[in-house]
Formats: structure tokens, C-alpha cells, sequence
């Protein structure tokens, strides 16, 4: 179930966060970047709640990000088997690029609801502002997220 390590220990990509004064900062530890491969989803992926990403490798052999999801009830394994299989995808433009390259995803386990939502509350409001319908859970004024990524694969 460990997707990177952490000080020679195995670790299960999370999130943790301290509050000061009605501002959450949130330290979001990634999962490593792992090319799709629906049984490695199956036997790594945790079937706990999350947030995911799912990137393809363009032309160019750059990651593009294509979606970007949350998921409470039904687990991140279950979310991220579905969208990344071109057979059950309902999605047309998702399906295309899933046959179209090599696709890849990282995630981070967010057991606590109102967590899980400031956190993708935090993100959609930077990767898509103005068609951001996400909502937080209201508990805080401010809500910060640092990305830790063992690829060094930052987007905020």
C-alpha cells in the first residue's frame, strides 16, 4: 500500500495540517507519479478517501494534468481504476486520451471529510478559478496547501 518512502520508513501519501488564528495550513505528501496499470491499482491504491490526479505524457514527453478528483465514499482505488480504464470510462474526451497515451496518476489519502474538501477547495480554485464549484467546509478563513512530492512534481 506504500507508494514512497519518508526517512527509510514506508509511508502512506496524506495530508496533515495546523491551524493559526483561522487560517489552515495544509502539508498534502503525494503518492510517487505511477504509470496506469489496472492490477497495480487494485493491489497499491488504498481503498480509503482522497484527492487524485490523473496526467498523460504528451509528445513532447512532458505530464500533463487532464483530471484532477476527490473521492470520499467508494475509495480512491475504485475512483482511480474506473477513470483510467478506456473500456468503462463514460468521459469521450477522458477516453480519448486514455487510448490515446500513456497515462499516469499520484493521489493522497484525506481521511477527514471537511479536510478533503479545503483541500480540493484549495486546488480548484487555482487549476480552474472561474469554473470553480468547489466548496470548503467553512470552518476556516484561509486555507493554504504546500505540496510534498517525491518527484518534485509541484503545481501550486
Amino acid at each position: 500500500m506504500c507508494s514512497f518512502h519518508l526517512y527509510g520508513s514506508p509511508m502512506i501519501p496524506t495530508v496533515n495540517k495546523i491551524v493559526d488564528k483561522g487560517t489552515a495550513f495544509y502539508t498534502l505528501r503525494w503518492s510517487r507519479i505511477i504509470k496506469v496499470d489496472k492490477y497495480e491499482i487494485i493491489t497499491k491504491v488504498p481503498a480509503m478517501a482522497g484527492i487524485f490526479e490523473l496526467y498523460y505524457m504528451d509528445e513532447k514527453k512532458k505530464l500533463v494534468r487532464f483530471y484532477m478528483g476527490k473521492i470520499w465514499i467508494g475509495g480512491l482505488r475504485t475512483k482511480i481504476r474506473k477513470l483510467t480504464d478506456p473500456i468503462i470510462e463514460e468521459d469521450t474526451q477522458r477516453r480519448e486520451v486514455l487510448e490515446k497515451y500513456d497515462c499516469y496518476y499520484r493521489y493522497c489519502v484525506i481521511e477527514h471529510q471537511d479536510d478533503l474538501d479545503d483541500v480540493f477547495y484549495f486546488f480548484a480554485g487555482r487549476y480552474n478559478p472561474e469554473e470553480n464549484k468547489a466548496e470548503h467546509s467553512g470552518r476556516y478563513e484561509d486555507i493554504y496547501v504546500k505540496e510534498i512530492d517525491p518527484d518534485n512534481l509541484v503545481t501550486i
